[in-house]
């Protein structure tokens, strides 16, 4: 889970400024990290169907956020993608 302390070094991080929570950068970098956390508890907690749709559905909308990304600026989409690890 994300602390307070966590998502704001993310927002520091990807954010135009500290108050900045709203910018798909943002948005996708926290998404990112969540979902990283939810896929090492699923690796050790294989049966939990409800976590495992619920990162289904944390990946839609990261998908959604970058193809949003994408289309509005395509050099701010390869910085973010090269800065996350992401691939097409």
């Amino acid at each position: 889970m994300l602390t307070t302390r966590k998502k704001s070094n993310i927002v520091k991080e990807y954010g135009k400024n500290e108050s900045d929570t709203g910018s798909p950068e943002v948005q996708v970098a926290i998404l990112s990290r969540r979902i990283d956390e939810l896929a090492s508890h699923l690796k050790k907690n294989h049966k939990d169907i409800h976590s495992r749709r619920g990162l289904l559905q944390m990946v839609a909308d990261r998908r959604s956020h970058l193809k949003y990304l994408q289309r509005k600026d395509e050099k701010r989409y390869e910085t973010l993608t090269k800065k996350l690890g992401l691939k097409k």
